[in-house]
């Protein structure tokens, strides 16, 4: 009888192991999530000062994968000093590979290509959103620990921490709350080169359309500064017809 303990305790104890998840493996399971192979989405973006004044847009997104890259293409809608503005970027997942951004603005009749260290650094149009925030990463573009697992909202989610390769990052690392559920970042803290929090993204509407979890609704707050920005997103569509000439600079500049 104490045999047959022992066996099954160790039986229970290499089960365990076996499905033991590392930090990496779970950045994967988000990366990985299902999407669909195109997307649509309308989007609201609301701009909050520290003081409570608030300025809005309006923008509209496609986006179609190509193998394990993504090329992505929005414009912006409202109001008019910056409608027809249009953000173009091509997210190649290859470690150690910048990902090709071009931004349009109209009233210059101007593309300005981002380049890899910008977009790292820069704000996208004034909200609290890097470039590179509004694309995807390559897994291993960051060393991803596990460091526990806890409640957050009612939800399982594990707590991991995420320390990018490349120093040209503006965050020194960030801790990633993700849904057990359904593999989703929902809370995301941002620590500056000192170590300090420098901004919190928080997923506030998560919702299933068409069998696929999508996020409705997020805010990004700097809180160095007391700057926010909100995005609600609208009419979210997947697995659309979309032409493969959509994500290209001409298409960029000619505009909807």
């Amino acid at each position: 009888m104490k045999r047959n303990i022992i066996l099954t305790a160790l039986f229970i104890a290499v089960a365990t192991l076996a499905n033991a998840q590392t930090g990496r493996d779970i950045a994967q399971r988000v990366k990985d999530r299902p999407d669909g192979d195109t997307r649509y989405a309308e989007m609201q973006l609301t701009l909050i000062k520290k003081n409570g004044d608030q300025r809005e847009r309006k923008m509209v997104s496609w986006a179609m994968d190509e193998g394990k890259d993504t090329k992505k293409i929005m414009f912006f809608t409202y109001p008019g000093d910056v409608k027809g503005t249009g953000f173009l970027t091509w997210d190649y997942d290859e470690t150690g590979k910048d990902d090709d951004k071009w931004l349009y603005l109209p009233a210059m009749k101007k593309t300005r290509r981002i380049s890899g260290a910008s977009s790292k650094t820069d704000y996208f149009m004034g909200t609290d959103f890097t470039y590179d925030d509004m694309g995807g990463r390559n897994v291993d573009e960051d060393t991803h620990t596990l460091l526990r697992e806890e409640m957050r909202d009612g939800h399982q989610c594990w707590v991991v921490e995420s320390v990018p390769v490349d120093t040209r990052e503006i965050y020194s690392r960030k801790v990633s709350w993700i849904r057990q559920d359904c593999d989703v970042a929902v809370y995301v803290e941002f620590y500056d080169k000192l170590s300090k929090l420098h901004r919190v993204m928080t997923v506030l509407d998560l919702q299933q359309v068409e069998g696929f979890w999508t996020i409705m609704k997020m805010e990004m707050k700097n809180v160095q500064n007391g700057h926010s920005t909100q995005i609600v997103v609208s009419n979210p569509r997947y697995n659309i017809e979309v032409d493969k000439n959509m994500f290209t600079v001409a298409k960029l500049e000619k505009g909807l």
